[in-house]
C-alpha cells in the first residue's frame, strides 16, 4: 500500500486514535509486534532479520520506532542536542511522535493486514521518565490511548554483556548513559549506573505489562530463533494478506 493510501485511511473514524482509552485493535486482519530493550542490545539487527523472514513468508511489513514521526521527530532530534528541555516537555514531545504514528502509519497498517513491527514503544519513554523521577501514573495517562500490542518481545541483557556492544557501535550515549539528570563526571560510571536502574524499571514493567523476555546474552542466530518461535505463535491464528485459516 502506497503511504498516499495510509494517510486518506486516516479519515475513518474507525481507526482514529481519540484519548480516551487504549483503541481497541481486535478487529484488525494486522498484528502489533513490539521489541523492548535498552540501546545497544541488537533491536534494529533483529528487526531487519524479522522483517526479511516475514515478508518470505508472504506478509505485509512495515516498521517504525520512536522518534520517526513526521510531526515531531525534527523537534526531538534539535531538542537533544541541547541539555535544558525539561523531561516533561520531551515526554509531550515523544507523546505527540507516538500518537502521529499510531494515527497515520500504525492503524492503517493493521486495519490492511500489515505486520507492523516497532523499535520499541512507548513502555521504553515511560522507563526513561520513570529513571528521572517522573511520575508512573502520569505516563500511564498520558499514553493511555496507545493499544495494547499483540506481542512485546522484550530483549533482556546483562550489562557485563551490554557495555562492549556500546562500545563496539561508537561509544556511550549522553542520554543512555543519564548524564542529563546523575550529575556524574565519569561517563563509564553514569552509564552503568543509569543503565542499571533503567533495566529494573523494564523488568517491573515487563511483569506487570505481560512481556515476553528473551535472553539477548546470546548470539544473534540465537536471539533470532526465539523471536521467531514467537512471534509465529502470535501468527498462528493468521495467515499471509490478513486472512484467518
Amino acid at each position: 500500500m502506497q503511504e498516499g493510501g495510509f494517510r486518506r485511511a486516516v479519515v475513518d473514524d474507525t481507526i482514529r486514535a481519540k484519548g480516551g482509552g487504549p483503541v481497541d485493535i481486535s478487529a484488525y486482519a494486522g498484528r502489533l509486534i513490539v521489541l523492548e530493550g535498552t540501546d545497544g542490545v541488537g533491536r534494529s539487527t533483529q528487526i531487519a532479520l524479522l522483517r526479511e523472514w516475514l515478508e518470505t513468508l508472504g506478509y505485509g511489513v512495515i516498521r517504525t520506532g520512536l522518534s520517526r514521526g513526521r510531526l515531531a521527530s525534527e523537534g526531538l532530534r534539535r531538542a537533544k542536542r541541547g541539555t535544558t528541555l525539561g523531561q516533561r516537555t520531551l515526554d509531550l514531545f515523544y507523546a505527540t511522535d507516538f500518537g502521529d504514528r499510531l494515527e497515520n502509519e500504525i492503524l492503517p497498517a493493521l486495519r490492511a493486514g500489515f505486520i507492523v513491527l516497532t523499535d520499541r514503544y512507548v513502555y521504553s519513554v515511560m522507563a526513561r521518565s520513570i529513571v528521572r523521577g517522573i511520575d508512573r501514573d502520569w505516563l500511564s495517562d498520558l499514553y493511555r490511548f496507545a493499544p495494547e500490542p499483540h506481542a512485546v518481545l522484550f530483549l533482556k541483557i546483562a550489562i557485563p554483556n551490554l557495555v562492549p556492544r556500546v562500545l563496539a557501535r561508537g561509544g556511550f550515549d549522553y542520554w543512555e548513559s543519564g548524564m542529563d539528570f546523575l550529575g556524574e563526571s565519569d561517563l563509564y560510571h553514569s552509564f552503568v549506573t543509569y543503565q542499571t536502574r533503567l533495566l529494573k524499571v523494564f523488568e517491573q514493567l515487563s511483569e506487570t505489562c505481560g512481556f515476553r523476555v528473551i535472553d539477548a546474552n546470546r548470539g544473534v542466530g540465537d536471539v533470532f530463533r526465539d523471536l521467531r518461535d514467537n512471534i509465529l505463535r502470535v501468527l498462528s491464528d493468521t495467515s499471509p494478506g490478513g486472512e484467518r485459516p
